[in-house]
C-alpha cells in the first residue's frame, strides 16, 4: 500500500473449560505470558513502568517486534508495524499462534481456550480490536475533515463485521448534543433494543459517541487521543477501537485496506462529498441489527443510502484515483467490488471471505439440522468456538480444512512472522535489538556502573524510542525507516 504503516491491537477472550475451575481466567494468562517469556524466550519482559496500569513484567517487546502483555484482565497482542498487508495478515495471525503454542506447550488445550472475538457472552463485557494506520499531519483531523471516514466506518461492517448471536444492552455514556456534555441516558438517544437472534457486528452495541479521546465507557468510531509513536512533527495515527477482530485472513486485509485508501482519498482531497451520515452512531447499531438486511442509513442532507451504495461510492473514487499504484492496492479493489457485488445478492457467497456470512451460514446449518429456534443456548457456544485459536476445535479452522476459505498466506510464512518483523519498518531495528537482548550479549557501558543509578533497568524499550544502560536515549521517530544498523552500531559501541 502507498505510504501507509499499519498495525493490529488484539484482545483476546479466555475460557476456562471447566464447571468449578480452581484457578481463575487471570492466573492463567498470567502464566501464558510468563510462559512464553521466560521459558520460550520470545521476546523482553518490560522493566519499567509503562504507566499506572503497566508495572514492570506486565508485558514485553517479542523479537518479531511486537508486544504481548495484560490490558485489563485480557492477554493482548500487538502486532509490529507493517508496511504490506500481507506482512500485517501474517503477523496477525502470528499472534494467535504465539499463544495457542503456549496453551498446547502447557499442556492446557483441554482446560483452556483462548477467543479471538470481541465479546462474553455471560457478563455483557467488551473487549477490542484496535486498528492503527499512519498519516501525516496534513491530514484533516477535524470534525467536517473526518465526517467522510465516519461514513465509511459505519458502513464497511457489512464486510468486517464478525457477527454474534443476540444483542449487548443498552450502554449508557456521556455524549454530546449541540454544545453540552450530557448522559446519554437523558440524551434522547437510548432506544429499546430487543432480542435480536443475529448481527453482524460485535461491537456495534458498545460504540456510543461519533468522536471521544479515551477508550473506556465512551468507545467512540473515531478515537482522538492524540499519540503518533513517531515524530509529533511529521505524523499522526489513526487509532480506531469501533471494529471487531477478524479471524478470516480475507477480510483483515481487506478491513485494512479499504481504510487505508478511504484515508490516502481523504489526504489527497478525492473523497466523495455529500455522504455524511446524519446519526453516525445510531446508523452504526442498526446496520449491524438489520434482520433484513437491507442497511439503509439517512445522510444529513435527508436522502435515505443503502450502506452497500455508500461503499461502492467510496470504492468508484478509489478505482479513479489509486488503481494502479502497487499490486496490494488493485489487489484491494478487485476484491473491495467481488464482495460488494456479492453483497447484493445471497449471503452465502461470502462464506469464508466475510466472517459474519460464515458464522451465520453455520449456526443456520446448525439450526436447521437440530430443529432449533434462536433461542437455543447452543448457538451461543459455536459462536465462541468460531473464534477459537485452536485449530481442532475452531468452526473456522473448520472451513479451512474443507477448502471453503482463501488463504492469503502460508504456514511458513506465519512461522517466520512467529519469530521474525517485517523488513522493511522500524519493526526491523527492534527486533534485532530484542535478539541482541536475548542472546545475553554484554550491553554498553555495564563496565561503567559508577556513570548509571544501579538501580536502573538495563534496557527500557518503547515503540519510537529505546535506551540501553550505559547509553544515551535512542529515538525511532521514523516508522518508515528500519535503523537495523544504526542499532547494530549502538549495541556495540563502549562509552569512553
Amino acid at each position: 500500500m502507498l505510504n501507509r504503516i499499519f498495525g493490529l491491537e488484539t484482545e483476546y477472550g479466555l475460557l476456562v473449560h471447566q464447571d468449578h475451575p480452581d484457578r481463575s481466567p487471570t492466573w492463567f494468562v498470567h502464566k501464558l505470558r510468563d510462559h512464553i517469556f521466560n521459558v520460550q524466550r520470545r521476546g523482553v519482559i518490560d522493566l519499567h513502568h509503562r504507566g499506572y496500569d503497566e508495572p514492570p513484567g506486565n508485558g514485553g517487546f517479542l523479537t518479531n517486534a511486537g508486544r504481548i502483555y495484560l490490558d485489563m484482565g485480557h492477554l493482548e497482542y500487538a502486532s509490529p508495524e507493517c508496511e504490506s498487508l500481507m506482512d500485517a495478515v501474517a503477523s496477525d495471525r502470528a499472534g494467535d499462534r504465539l499463544l495457542q503454542q503456549a496453551i498446547d506447550e502447557l499442556g492446557w488445550s483441554e482446560t483452556v481456550s483462548l477467543i479471538k472475538n470481541n465479546i462474553d457472552h455471560e457478563t455483557n463485557a467488551t473487549f477490542g480490536c484496535h486498528e492503527n494506520y499512519l498519516v501525516t499531519r496534513r491530514f484533516p483531523f477535524t470534525r467536517r475533515g473526518l465526517a467522510p471516514l465516519v461514513t465509511f466506518l459505519v458502513t464497511r461492517q457489512i464486510f468486517t463485521g464478525a457477527g454474534r448471536v443476540g444483542s449487548a444492552g443498552v450502554q449508557d455514556a456521556w455524549v454530546q448534543t449541540d454544545r453540552l456534555i450530557v448522559p446519554r441516558s437523558v440524551s434522547g438517544l437510548n432506544r429499546d433494543v430487543n432480542l435480536l437472534p443475529f448481527q453482524i457486528s460485535q461491537r456495534a452495541d458498545y460504540i456510543v459517541n461519533d468522536f471521544f479521546e479515551w477508550v473506556q465507557q465512551n468507545r467512540a468510531i473515531i478515537n482522538t487521543r492524540d499519540e503518533p509513536l513517531a515524530d509529533p512533527n511529521q505524523y499522526r495515527r489513526i487509532h480506531l477501537l469501533l471494529g471487531d477482530s477478524n479471524i478470516a485472513e480475507f477480510a483483515t486485509a481487506l478491513k485494512l485496506g479499504t481504510t487505508g485508501l478511504v484515508l490516502q482519498l481523504i489526504e489527497e482531497g478525492h473523497i466523495p462529498t455529500d455522504l455524511v451520515i446524519d446519526e453516525p452512531v445510531e446508523s452504526l447499531q442498526e446496520i449491524s441489527q438489520d434482520q433484513d438486511r437491507r442497511w439503509l442509513v439517512r445522510l444529513m442532507s435527508g436522502k435515505t443510502i443503502s450502506a452497500i451504495d455508500i461503499q461502492e461510492q467510496f470504492l468508484s473514487a478509489a478505482l479513479e484515483y489509486c488503481k494502479g499504484q502497487d499490486s496490494e492496492t488493485d489487489w484491494v479493489l478487485t476484491q473491495w467490488e467481488a464482495v460488494l457485488r456479492d453483497l447484493r445478492g445471497e449471503y452465502t457467497n461470502l462464506v469464508g471471505r466475510v466472517d459474519w456470512a460464515s458464522k451465520l451460514w453455520l449456526l443456520e446449518t446448525y439450526r436447521e439440522s437440530e430443529g432449533v429456534g434462536w433461542d437455543d443456548p447452543m448457538l451461543k457456544s459455536l459462536d465462541l468456538e468460531y473464534h477459537n485459536l485452536h485449530s481442532e476445535k475452531s468452526l473456522y479452522h473448520a472451513l479451512v480444512e474443507e477448502g471453503r476459505v482463501p488463504r492469503l498466506t502460508t504456514d511458513a510464512f506465519i512461522e517466520s512472522a512467529m519469530t521474525h518483523a517485517p523488513r522493511n519498518t522500524r519493526a526491523y531495528g527492534r527486533g534485532e535489538l530484542v535478539k541482541h537482548l536475548l542472546a545475553g550479549a554484554p550491553l554498553p557501558g555495564e563496565d561503567l556502573p559508577e556513570r548509571e543509578d544501579p538501580f536502573a533497568p538495563s534496557y527500557i524499550i518503547n515503540w519510537s524510542i529505546f535506551k540501553l544502560r550505559g547509553c544515551p536515549p535512542f529515538p525511532m521517530p521514523d516508522p518508515f525507516k528500519t535503523y537495523v544498523q544504526d542499532i547494530r552500531t549502538h549495541t556495540e559501541r563502549r562509552l569512553s
